[in-house]
């Protein structure tokens, strides 16, 4: 709390109008320090100016980019970025919007290659910026600059490699890439006639994750370091990363083991069937 200064020769106290009595002689009289007088801030006078109505454009607080790599219908490879993502155990939503060429070969085959960049792969990622694997370019897409790009590994740079369970590209270069396959589509926006249509969510069931040694903890094949994971986040069309962990955390004292899914033990199982 801050606290008012007192008053110098013999000037009246600002706010209680009394003449100042200093510490020490104060304590002699009475026994007790004198009780300082609260500087009242403007924030605490009205709270509610700190906040305003607002109403962005978009709602991107900050969400990790993916590169998804599927197959499109000639044979050849598709690789986009987006960053409408979230985990929930080893099932995720993503969000596209329904005229792009990913959303496209998800509801044909079902399959996909999430790779996820470190800020090391930044540069490459921007590279595929205002890229579309779509021809011609949908209408929306023009209007922002897009263009159609056929090899989008070669525009970004990146190397390509074969999934193990699914039909789709793993990027060689980002430091997490998890195979999904398409466990359901939603519409978004059902109910709202001028909406509805142009964005469809996916639920994606992860069947194998590839991690870089570098970011797992030491000796731990199963556990990722947060410490050494900098993942590449989108916050308002900006990149970003993590930081430093800022306090501890009561979530982090609950065994990973304890979130363990029938998903994952599916997984495991598959995996055991493969290399056996």
């Amino acid at each position: 709390m801050c606290f008012a200064a007192k008053g110098a020769n013999g000037a009246t106290h600002p706010s209680t109008g009394r003449r100042p009595v200093k510490k020490r002689r104060y304590q002699q009289e009475t026994g007790f320090l004198p009780h300082p007088q609260p500087v009242i801030l403007n924030h605490q006078l009205n709270h509610k100016t700190m906040h305003i109505i607002s109403e962005p454009s978009i709602l991107y607080f900050g969400t990790p980019v993916v590169l998804i790599g599927t197959k499109n219908e000639n044979g050849t490879d598709n690789l986009a970025p987006m960053s409408s993502i979230f985990w929930l155990g080893w099932r995720c939503i993503i969000g596209l919007a329904a005229a792009s060429k990913t959303t496209q070969n998800l509801m044909r085959n079902r399959q996909c290659v999430l790779n996820l960049p470190s800020v090391n792969e930044v540069a490459a990622v921007n590279r595929l910026a205002k890229t579309t694997g779509s021809n011609p370019v949908p209408e929306g897409k023009l209007l922002k600059g897009y263009r159609y790009e056929q090899d989008k590994f070669a525009a970004a740079g990146l190397t390509k490699t074969d999934a193990e369970t699914v039909d789709a590209p793993r990027a060689v270069e980002c430091p997490v890439q998890m195979e999904a396959v398409v466990e359901a589509v939603h519409g978004l926006a059902e109910g709202d006639a001028d909406m509805r249509g142009k964005i469809v969510t996916f639920e994606l069931r992860i069947q194998r994750v590839h991690i870089e040694e570098l970011i797992l903890m030491d000796g731990q094949a199963n556990r990722v370091d947060p410490d050494k994971w900098k993942p590449l986040i989108m916050s308002f069309q900006e990149f970003y990363t993590l930081g430093d962990k800022v306090h501890s955390s009561t979530l982090g004292e609950i065994p990973e083991r304890l979130y363990n899914t029938m998903d994952r033990e599916r997984a495991i199982k598959a995996y055991e069937v493969s290399e056996a």
